[in-house]
Formats: C-alpha cells, structure tokens, sequence
C-alpha cells in the first residue's frame, strides 16, 4: 500500500528520473504541480506517459491527480480520490477498472519516497521509505480521464502494489511496485506484450531500499514541510511475562544479600602473615609470676584470717554478768524468807 509521498522533484527533472532522458519529452499542465513533502490522494502529481501523438519513440511529463477516477463515472459524481489511489498488481488484469488501461494507459511516477505506517496494537508509527542513495523511487502506474459535468477533462492515476519483499513484511504487508532499472521502466513505458509484465510486478528485494520513523504529526494531510521525513527516536516497549519480573527480583534479592554483611557479627582482620600474630612465652618469666602471685596470695589470707579472729573473740564478763557455773535464785527461796 502507498498513500503518502515525498514529491519534491522539478518537473524538468522528472524524464532523467525516470530514465528517459535520451527521448524528446513535452509538458503538459505541469504548472499545476506544487512540491511538497507530504502528498496525498487528491494531489497533482508529474507523471510520465508515452507521447501517442508523436511516432510512439517520445513522452510526456502530464501532471495528473492521484487516484484513479474510471471514465465511465458519471459526470454529476463528485470524485473520491482516496477509493482507487492503489491497484493491486495481481487483479489488475481481472477488474474493468484496469484491464481496459494495461494495453495502453501505462506510466511512470517518480517520487523521492513513501511513508508506511506500521500498526502497534491502537497505535499507529509512520516510516519514511527511500533509497540509501536518495536516489527517485519509480513505481508502475496506471492512468485515466475522465470529463465532468462542466465538460472539464480531467486526468487521474493510480499506484500498482504487490506483496512486501522480505526485508519489507514486517512494516507492511504490501509495498508499491518499484521499477529499479531502465529496463524495467522502458518495458513498463513501451511494452507490447503483457505477458512480460509479470516479471516487473514482483517485490523489490534488493538491500537498498532502506527506511526510518518519523514523526506521527504527518498523518494529518495539512502538516507539511522537511518535518515531516527527519529521522526520530521511537521508544519501544516491549511486553515481558510476569514470571520474568519475578526471577529479576528473586536474583536481585540473591545479589545484595550477597554483598550485604550480617549486623550481629563484627568483622574480624587477620593478620597479614603468621609473623605479625602474637606469641604466647611458657619460659622462667611465666613460672617466676605464679610464685609471686602464690606467695600474695597467702599473704593477703592469713592476715584476713587474723582480722576475723580478732573481730569475733568473746566478749569479756563486765558488771553482774555471771558465767554459765554460778547458781540462779529460784522463786521458792524468796517466799521461804517470808
């Protein structure tokens, strides 16, 4: 599918773009032609056609709009542009609309490139496609006329697309039919045969074809200018299955216990080597402070013995105390005085 353009090229330049510079070319309504980077359906476009006024050897550079009114619409219908902008290569020789145009209503459009807008669920990302040598892009095309109802004659055409090349399927599903050499044009232009047509309708899978995104403000037909095919940075988000997040966590938490020293515990240095670790010494030093030790110890208990001796002695008998052998009066010898 193409259904925006980049179409900045000189009409003057149109022939050598489309590889036919070499035959006498005329201009028709090309002073309808507005270059612009953002071209939609509906728009006037410089496409080349073979000359059938001249001996069948020149061409005519024709501004005509894009997409395709049959001849055969009624002249009081008002034209939708956007109904047949594409035709697929592979009926084209099946529908009225085109069959009755392949024999000899074939053109070239030349462009310097496409947009192609790839689906993300709701949203909607457009990628600028171009050569890598920024070299025009030349795709097959049909053409008709048609007379309205003020008897005006008005010229429209449509893009040929095929099925995406290898490289391409994963943006789009269909891509515009790409005539990349001069002999694919002039077989396109001049020939004869529609049998041969078959080999030029096919995918263009050479690696040259290249592409980028750009901004989303291009999808309005209004936004126009160099913005509309300037590289931009496209923030991918990527759906990852719950049970991912749960192992990243789990090695996380693996990863900073790892790392992380236990509170309860100090941390102990070692020593560098065996010769910094103390040594213990068992010589006459040790033997001499156990005697020491020994001889005060004895010391401080006998004098703590002698202390106590002291302290606890019995009393000696004072007044009318009396010891343990003197004999008590009893109650009896006092009333026997009486």
């Amino acid at each position: 599918m193409c259904g925006r353009c980049r179409c900045s090229i000189r009409p003057d330049d149109i022939p050598r773009s489309c590889n036919i510079g070499s035959r006498p070319v005329r201009f028709v309504d090309t002073h309808r032609f507005r270059p612009a980077y953002n071209v939609s359906p509906g728009s006037n476009i410089p496409v080349v056609r073979r000359d059938t006024e001249a001996d069948g050897q020149g061409a005519v550079v024709h501004c005509m709009k894009w997409g395709l009114i049959p001849s055969f619409t009624k002249k009081t219908e008002k034209p939708d542009y956007y109904r047949m902008f594409n035709a697929r290569s592979e009926s084209i020789g099946e529908k009225a609309s085109f069959r009755r145009l392949l024999p000899k209503n074939r053109c070239l459009v030349a462009v310097e490139g496409f947009y192609e807008w790839k689906k993300d669920g709701s949203k909607k990302q457009p990628y600028y496609i171009h050569l890598k040598d920024d070299r025009p892009l030349v795709f097959a095309a049909l053409y008709d006329s048609w007379k309205n109802s003020e008897g005006e004659v008005q010229y429209t055409f449509t893009i040929l697309t095929t099925s995406s090349s290898s490289a391409f399927g994963w943006l789009h599903d269909r891509m515009p039919v790409i005539l990349g050499n001069k002999g694919s044009t002039n077989e396109w232009l001049d020939g004869f045969s529609t049998s041969k047509f078959d080999s030029l309708l096919k995918p263009y899978e050479e690696p040259d074809l290249v592409w980028y995104p750009v901004t989303p403000a291009m999808g309005k037909p209004s936004f126009d200018g160099p913005e509309c095919f300037k590289e931009i940075q496209v923030k991918t988000d990527e759906t990852k299955p719950i049970s991912m997040f749960f192992a990243k966590k789990v090695k996380k938490d693996e990863d900073q216990s790892e790392h992380k020293l236990p509170t309860t515990h100090k941390e102990v240095t070692k020593p560098e080597s065996p010769k910094e670790e103390p040594e213990t010494s068992v010589g006459p030093i040790t033997s001499n402070l156990k005697r020491e030790y020994d001889d005060f110890s004895s010391g401080i208990k006998q004098s703590v013995n002698e202390e106590a001796g002291k302290q606890y002695k019995s009393p000696a008998k004072k007044g009318n105390f009396k010891s343990p052998g003197d004999k008590q009066k009893t109650l009896f010898s006092y009333f026997g005085k009486g």
